[in-house]
């Protein structure tokens, strides 16, 4: 968890107590910038978070500093908790990618973020941040990318803790994965995600995600083979492609498995017959997933 801390100058951080998913805690917000600064992750919910994540950024607007907008990577929660009450309390606007507007009807976005906007932030040195759209956990979901200090913002795309829930509706595993590659391909030197602490050579971790979810999509398939001719449930599929993971944990397995589910379906190498329950099948031909992308949580 990162309480108030200097990640490095002109970039500050501040982790406040949020409803995300465990082993997680906290968001981390992040403070770019060294005269203009742009805040990102109105995350807290929480009044008495709200009121410490109000006083760290209030102490950042000194000396000649000025806040220019908020941020949200996402339209998750535990990433837009405080989205209106802070931004009101501060006099500044809220930014965020169009499809995360479209999720958060009650709550005014000042300017759209596409991919490839900069936000150029005046100061002794500097800063240009890249946008980047990187769906997949979330429609809207995205990161800021400062090329000349090596560092990416990357909201929920990676962790330092728990992992990344990639869940039906809100997710689509395949373009998470070809944003991860995305981002693996930037070689920033840190990531600044939002739950943990930095990131050294982040790139690696990016592989190591795409990876683990090609590890875990075959071991789904592997399951779906197994279940016979009449297929298997989500509940029957879950107990062998997760029967390395506590039980406790399987509802929310379910979310990961239907997610690597579809994107077998779509890639014809499962069929998916609807019911009470849905069954799941091994397409005739086998449909052979490739070694370039992925299964893991």
């Amino acid at each position: 968890m990162i309480r108030p801390r200097d990640v490095q100058p002109g970039v500050a951080a501040f982790g406040a107590r949020t409803p995300t998913l465990p082993p997680a805690t906290h968001t981390n917000s992040y403070a770019l910038g060294e005269r203009d600064i742009v805040l990102v992750e109105p995350a807290t919910p929480y009044e008495d978070e709200q009121r410490e994540w109000l006083a760290w950024a209030r102490g950042l607007a000194t000396a000649g500093r000025r806040l220019v907008a908020i941020v949200a990577t996402h339209h998750h929660i535990d990433h837009i908790g405080g989205a209106d009450v802070l931004s009101r309390e501060l006099s500044v606007p809220l930014w965020a990618h169009p499809l995360t507007a479209e999720r958060l009807p009650g709550v005014a976005i000042a300017r759209p973020l596409e991919d490839g906007d900069r936000l150029v932030l005046d100061g002794p040195s500097p800063q240009r941040w890249v946008v980047l759209h990187t769906p997949g956990h979330a429609p809207g979901h995205i990161c800021l990318h400062e090329p000349q200090l090596g560092l990416v913002v990357v909201g929920d795309m990676v962790a330092s803790v728990g992992t990344i829930l990639i869940a039906p509706g809100d997710g689509e595993m395949r373009v998470y994965l070809e944003q991860l590659r995305r981002l693996s391909a930037l070689s920033a030197s840190v990531a600044l995600p939002a739950h943990g602490d930095p990131i050294e050579t982040p790139s690696r971790l990016f592989d190591h995600y795409v990876a683990h979810r090609l590890l875990r999509e075959r071991k789904v398939l592997s399951a779906v083979a197994g279940s016979g001719s009449g297929g298997g449930s989500l509940e029957e599929l879950v107990a062998v492609a997760y029967d390395d993971t506590p039980r406790q944990i399987w509802p929310i397995a379910l979310l990961s498995l239907e997610a690597h589910l579809e994107k077998l379906v779509a890639e014809g190498a499962v069929i998916h017959e609807a019911g009470a329950p849905a069954r799941y099948l091994r397409a005739s031909g086998g449909g052979a997933i490739s070694t370039s992308e992925g299964g893991g949580k």
